[in-house]
């Protein structure tokens, strides 16, 4: 990974995590147990149908800009 892409990666990644913290059952992250189950959660449910997306599509089109932004 070139180092503007890891740049980025770690922009989306803290923007990313700042829309799940938005979007969390407060409650939910008192401790440590429930804090593991919101991000679990939220990765199966969010993040991961998305990136998984871009596997299957064609591999010689890039995913779409809407993605990635």
């Amino acid at each position: 990974m070139t180092p503007e892409d890891q740049k980025r990666l770690e922009a989306c990644t803290a923007e990313i995590a700042e829309i799940l913290y938005r979007n969390s059952n407060q409650e939910e992250l008192d401790n440590l147990e429930g804090i593991e189950q919101t991000v679990r959660r939220q990765m199966l449910e969010e993040v991961s149908p998305r990136v998984a997306l871009f596997l299957s599509t064609n591999r010689s089109t890039p995913p779409e800009a809407g993605l990635a932004d």
